[in-house]
């Protein structure tokens, strides 16, 4: 039944594309505003083939009937109308193929000519986005005094998905970066790529891919190699397995000595212009900003759970993350910027999320995680509120008009946000407020806006950052 409800929401996606037409009232007597359905119901109500039929009319006496199981033969209508139309082209219209290809029979009773879809119709969805972005970060300098340093890039990112049957998919991240600040560009790298297989109440994932947990991003915001098994539908649990690539925890405390490469984006063996030092040499030489690299990959393992209500109410979960390494501190080389030994070699990460759902639109939140295995920052937490339907950004079906703007308190501790969202406002080793705002002129562009104001965990020092972001969605 799922999979037959995705297929409506799928063809209201076609059909929506190309739609010029909006009604502001709603014909429906059952039919809230405010349920999550109700702009993709509203779409499909407001479009019209070319001979002037609606693609979805209701029932004939004033109600949708929502909670009513659809049946298929209703979908391959739908279907058919959207085939009516002549101005649909591109993604839209492979997404379109699809749909007759899997209601070709009931679209042959219904007397629609559908030749050979299965065979012929694209398994391919070609997307990405292409952004740029501003960032200026404002400190103390570990001689006294301040230090900004600016930068802006573009990112160009491809992001296939390739369909293998009715279940599996095939998905790839590759990009493409030039800093214009350091004058540095990237070849197309292949940053993730893996297997995910859908079905209901479960999904898997097999490869290299996301990690964004539900603690909102003050612990991961990265990618790992690995395995994930999700279970359930409003509650749900996930398993994590595998190996994260070096670099990515070390074990550290942060303050106003320095930037390191984590927080300006810039880390190798090139002289600064100005500065005549490397990033290296400024991390080995800063006051209070102590600490092993990350040179070895961590191995991986997690839970977490977490229930989301459907419209409003409250929500919640907890996780759990246990990572080895040995950039946490060895025998040979001891870390005490994590640990009181300096012989710890594991993070066991504990976490906390709940928060209250006033509507679609506004919801307030907060998180908090725990690495009890670290003796110095150790703690990260975030409280939040929000207003508005694109909080943090943009995706492939962001529309036009659509805002949003947020504000809170964050506190990242270095050896329990390990890889956190350190690039947009708040970084790993920083406390203090974050405010941000988002808005889309049209269909699949956001400009997006981030401030944070605060100072160091550990040791003296202010840190400011503010960040600027323009998204376009192909």
């Amino acid at each position: 039944m799922k999979k037959k409800i995705a297929s409506v929401l799928a063809a209201s996606l076609v059909v929506g594309a190309a739609s010029t037409t909006f009604a502001a009232a709603n014909p429906f007597s059952d039919l809230d505003p405010d349920h999550w359905a109700y702009q993709s119901v509203m779409q499909l109500y407001n479009t019209y083939t070319a001979d002037g039929k609606r693609v979805i009319d209701g029932m004939g006496d004033g109600t949708f009937q929502g909670k009513r199981p659809i049946t298929r033969y209703e979908v391959a209508q739908m279907v058919a109308k959207a085939l009516a139309r002549t101005d649909i082209n591109g993604t839209d219209k492979a997404a379109l193929d699809r749909l007759a290809a899997e209601f070709s029979e009931e679209l042959q009773s219904l007397g629609v000519r559908v030749a050979e879809l299965e065979k012929y119709a694209d398994k391919a969805i070609w997307q990405g986005k292409i952004e740029y972005t501003y960032k200026s970060h404002r400190t103390d300098d570990v001689n006294g005094g301040k230090k900004k340093i600016n930068q802006d890039d573009w990112i160009f990112r491809f992001e296939p998905i390739l369909e293998v049957n009715n279940h599996w998919t095939l998905r790839a991240r590759i990009d493409a970066h030039n800093d214009f600040s350091r004058n540095d560009s990237s070849d197309f790298n292949l940053v993730r790529g893996w297997a995910q297989g859908d079905y209901d109440n479960f999904q898997v994932k097999v490869g290299k891919q996301p990690l964004y947990t539900n603690e909102d991003g003050i612990v991961w915001d990265t990618e790992y190699s690995g395995a994930e098994v999700t279970v359930g539908n409003k509650l749900k649990a996930t398993l994590y397995a595998g190996r994260l690539s070096a670099g990515t925890a070390g074990g550290t405390q942060r303050n106003a000595g320095a930037w390191n490469g984590r927080q300006d984006g810039y880390w190798s063996d090139k002289r600064d212009p100005e500065l005549g030092t490397t990033a290296e040499e400024r991390w080995n030489s800063a006051v209070g900003r102590t600490g092993l690299s990350g040179t070895d990959p961590s191995s991986f393992q997690a839970i977490n759970i977490q229930y989301t209500p459907d419209v409003h109410g409250l929500f919640g979960g907890a996780g759990y993350y246990h990572i080895e390494d040995d950039d946490f501190g060895t025998d040979a080389n001891r870390n005490y910027a994590y640990s009181d030994d300096g012989n710890e070699d594991t993070a066991n990460i504990w976490s906390v999320n709940a928060g209250y759902k006033f509507s679609p639109k506004a919801k307030l939140w907060g998180s908090y995680a725990n690495n009890t295995k670290a003796d110095y920052e150790d703690k990260s937490w975030q409280a939040l509120f929000a207003y508005g339907t694109l909080y943090g950004g943009g995706n492939q079906n962001t529309k036009k008009g659509q805002w949003a703007v947020w504000a809170g308190y964050k506190k990242l501790g270095s050896n329990t946000s390990l890889c956190a969202i350190n690039w947009d406002d708040a970084f790993a080793g920083t406390k203090g407020v974050v405010a941000g705002a988002s808005w889309a002129p049209m269909d699949r562009v956001v400009f997006l806006a981030k401030y944070f104001k605060g100072d160091y965990i550990t040791g003296d020092g202010d840190a400011e950052r503010l960040f600027g972001r323009v998204e376009f969605f192909y």
